[in-house]
């Protein structure tokens, strides 16, 4: 089963390592980006920082089967580089029956984002992402670790409006 669909600029990292891993009970990472996929560094890199204990694939995006990893007995951790890789998973057939939550980790800074947590800023079709997705049906979050209280889409919102 999908245990948590995470948006991190940086993928595998550090800190899903030594927090999300654990936390989820995850023995299977599936990193699903199409640069990721096609540099063969990349996958290398990500897929050697596991322990044994846990699977590790770099896909390309539009090749997931997502009813597939939904359906997987193991506990599985999907992780997606931007907001806009989500909108894709979505007309590539994602559905919150497949990944219910959707948890925003970690987005960089650039031209049109605004600060809603010191790890993720997002710009307004992002923001319009995120409210689509939840209208949907998906528990949308932002927080960087497990140990971090949620932030809902209402606060999102209202943090993204603030001056």
């Amino acid at each position: 089963m999908i245990a948590l669909l995470r948006v991190d600029n940086r993928l595998l990292h550090g800190q899903v390592l030594e927090t999300w891993i654990p936390k989820l009970r995850a023995t299977r990472v599936v990193v699903a980006d199409d640069q990721a996929a096609q540099n063969l560094l990349a996958r290398t890199a990500m897929t050697l920082c596991l322990p044994p204990t846990v699977e590790a694939e770099v896909v390309p995006l539009g090749g997931l089967d997502w009813q597939a990893l939904a359906a997987a007995k193991d506990q599985v951790l999907v992780l997606v580089r931007d907001v806009e890789a989500l909108a894709r998973a979505r007309e590539g057939g994602l559905g919150p029956a497949e990944a219910p939550r959707v948890n925003v980790g970690n987005v960089h800074f650039g031209a049109e984002r605004r600060p809603v947590t010191p790890s993720v800023w997002l710009s307004g079709p992002e923001i319009r992402t995120l409210r689509d997705m939840e209208a949907a049906g998906f528990a949308v979050e932002v927080r960087a670790i497990p140990t971090e209280p949620p932030t809902g889409m209402a606060e999102i919102e209202r943090r993204y409006a603030a001056p």
